[in-house]
């Protein structure tokens, strides 16, 4: 199978990944639940993924939370900022992880931003929102659907300047972009373990520069007498037993991305995309491309979107269509009535893969009419 769908989980893992997941089920038990030897490996390995986190993402061990995905790290921040009626300002290209959860919280959302890959106008639109009375701002750091990068930096230096709590979504970014969480300011930024990061799925990081809202209340190994969770990090924030095995893995991707390096991995399927986007435009294919992008490409061909991905299924190209669980995204776009196939390039991504990728095209796919 050529696999081009890694903007939704990174897939075939590094051997070290399952090696690590493997090791942990024979020798950890539930860390924090006592001083066996068992209970002590599982905690020096928990110990050891924060560490490595710490060092990737500059920010201290204990910043870092573990949660079973980006999602719930995003519910866990929003929760912590947002009230009804808050104004909150995000871009328009947000995934429905934030999306859905202001709209369940109540929020009053203000949406900056809706031309692709164009960080100007985002950053017009991100302060006229901020001059307009937000009060928090979440914004993502690469769309989902469509690679553009956007300009977070400047976009957390202008909330900084305001003295506005701001939330980052590191969905797409993390492992293949540098992260520094000290320099961005962020008071969170969630991100998956599954994806950039090359762990299991079922994993993921909250950094927090603040105490977080709990989502859920229970057993911490910690302070047991007390009827609060415990208001220092990260026991705040991880009731009950952890993935022990799921972050063993993290922690064996975290070490391997370390070793690559986020900057080069994010070069390399920066490179492949574009290869990728004069193929499909030499086929005849609608591209979405731009500057600004990382490995992700979207285009659409003279087929329904999802009649398209299923062609390149039976052939073995794995990618993904519809909405990607991004509809803001795609209205920014002008896509929403039709969605698009997304190809989304990792860490090995090949010569091989985009010459399977253009002989199926090629077979399968007529060109946009």
């Amino acid at each position: 199978m050529i696999y081009l769908d890694n903007g939704a989980t990174s897939f075939p893992k590094p051997e070290c990944v399952c090696n690590a997941m493997a090791e942990a089920m024979q020798t950890c038990a539930n860390p924090g639940r006592g001083s066996h030897e068992a209970a002590r490996a599982g905690a020096e390995m928990l110990y050891d993924c924060r560490e490595a986190a710490g060092e990737l993402f500059r920010c201290l061990p204990e910043q870092v939370v573990f949660t079973m995905n980006c999602t719930q790290g995003l519910n866990m921040a929003l929760r912590t900022l947002v009230k009804p009626g808050t104004k909150v300002v995000i871009s328009g290209f947000e995934h429905n992880a934030v999306t859905r959860t202001l709209y369940g919280l109540g929020a009053r959302v203000l949406v900056a931003g809706h031309r692709l890959f164009d960080q100007e106008d985002t950053l017009r639109s991100f302060y006229k929102a901020l001059q307009q009375g937000a009060r928090v701002a979440v914004f993502t750091h690469v769309s989902n659907v469509f690679g553009y990068i956007l300009p977070i930096e400047e976009m957390a230096r202008a909330c900084i300047r305001r003295g506005i709590p701001f939330v980052i979504d590191a969905a797409q970014s993390a492992g293949a972009l540098p992260i520094d969480f000290r320099t961005l300011g962020a008071d969170f930024i969630a991100m998956p373990g599954h994806k950039g990061l090359l762990g299991p799925m079922g994993t993921g990081i909250l950094l927090c520069k603040r105490l977080p809202k709990p989502l859920i209340m229970g057993g911490t190994g910690s302070e047991s007498a007390r009827q609060q969770m415990p208001d220092f990090l990260p026991d705040r924030a991880e009731a009950g037993t952890a993935n022990v095995p799921g972050i063993a893995g993290l922690g064996a991707g975290i070490r391997y991305v370390m070793e690559k390096t986020p900057a080069a991995i994010g070069i390399h399927e920066q490179k492949t995309a574009a290869k990728a986007v004069r193929i499909l435009k030499d086929l005849g294919m609608e591209v979405f491309s731009g500057p600004h992008q990382l490995g992700t490409v979207s285009f659409r061909c003279g087929l329904d979107c999802e009649t398209a991905a299923l062609a390149l299924a039976q052939e073995d190209i794995a990618v993904r269509a519809g909405l990607h669980c991004a509809p803001l995204a795609h209205k920014s776009a002008g896509t929403l009535d039709t969605g698009t196939v997304r190809l989304s390039f990792g860490h090995d991504a090949s010569v091989e893969h985009l010459q399977a990728l253009q002989e199926t095209v090629q077979k399968r796919l007529p060109p946009v009419m």
